[in-house]
């Protein structure tokens, strides 16, 4: 009896590759328990409004493939058109930096593949400014931070 009990402890936290998430807002993995949330910014390149339309609609679907390849879950996102929020929940084992350039590489190369035109807009052929925010989220003001985002639009 405490055999099975223990063996279904051991089953469910320790010999789990797979991340799983319970109510507690906790994500469970192989020897550790974390929730890492992050509110990332990054701008155009001299802020030009180049992100709207279809091109708006086009580039969260691509960040949305990127951030899934990369382990990581967005739970907001918004485009405006001179720049970009994301909250999103991370692995510990992802650096947040190479991560951010993994990003703005890829949607940077997929915007230009599919709208050259836009390159034109802007000076030397960059999208993105070089710098970009990142801020940890606390489980207290995710819902906040959530709302912030949500509402870019309307503002």
């Amino acid at each position: 009896m405490l055999a099975d009990k223990l063996n279904i402890w051991y089953n469910r936290f320790m010999d789990n590759y797979d991340l799983n998430s319970y109510s507690s807002g906790l994500t469970y993995g192989r020897g550790y328990v974390y929730s890492l949330q992050y509110h990332l910014v990054w701008c155009t390149k001299y802020r030009k409004g180049v992100l709207t339309g279809i091109i708006a609609e086009e580039i969260k679907e691509s960040l949305h493939t990127t951030a899934e390849e990369l382990g990581i879950t967005i739970d907001a996102m918004e485009v405006m058109p001179d720049h970009i929020h994301i909250l999103f929940n991370a692995k510990p084992q992802l650096r947040l930096s190479d991560a951010v350039k993994i990003l703005k590489g890829n949607s940077a190369r997929w915007l230009f593949l599919a709208h050259p035109e836009i390159k034109q807009q802007l000076w030397g052929g960059h999208l993105w400014n070089p710098s970009y925010c990142v801020v940890t989220v606390s489980d207290r003001s995710h819902e906040q931070v959530k709302r912030y985002i949500e509402t870019q639009k309307a503002k």
